[in-house]
């Protein structure tokens, strides 16, 4: 009968071992087929508004986590600001993504964590409305050409 724990245990080594020294999945080509995608839902004519006249405006600038994310923040105001402000007012409800900073009413398509980095978010201005968002692009190492 003492046979019988000392079998389980070197079986039990040998499986560990086993698996602690088990090859690597042999890796897969990449597949390069276009990503096709879907017809865009009706809320992203507020990204592509907002994109649009930040681009045409040269209102974007660039943003780094310092741990290798980079970002593209592109700014918007006036009437693409408002309309992407007004449409997140349920949605931000909703999820409690509502918040006030330095007399500005924001309201985020993401709830914050940390920070606001990588977060999409509009604010107006208590005083005068004045609406604003910030839309983030995650642009990848290519940005900064190296």
């Amino acid at each position: 009968m003492r046979r019988i724990p000392s079998v389980t245990a070197v079986i039990l080594l040998v499986a560990l071992t086993a698996c602690a020294h088990a090859p690597e999945a042999a890796p897969t080509a990449p597949d390069y087929t276009p990503i096709a995608g879907d017809p865009a839902p009706p809320n992203a004519r507020f990204y592509a508004d907002c994109i649009g006249q930040a681009a045409a405006s040269g209102a974007f600038r660039r943003a780094s986590d310092g741990g290798g994310d980079e970002l593209i923040l592109f700014t918007c105001t006036g009437a693409p600001a408002r309309a992407f402000y007004d449409a997140l007012g349920l949605w931000s409800v909703r999820l409690g993504t509502g918040f006030l900073h330095d007399g500005r009413s924001y309201r985020s398509t993401a709830k914050v964590v940390a920070n606001m980095f990588g977060v999409d978010s509009c604010s107006v201005d208590a005083s005068n409305g004045d609406p604003r968002c910030v839309i983030t692009f995650n642009a990848g190492d290519f940005l900064d050409g190296e």
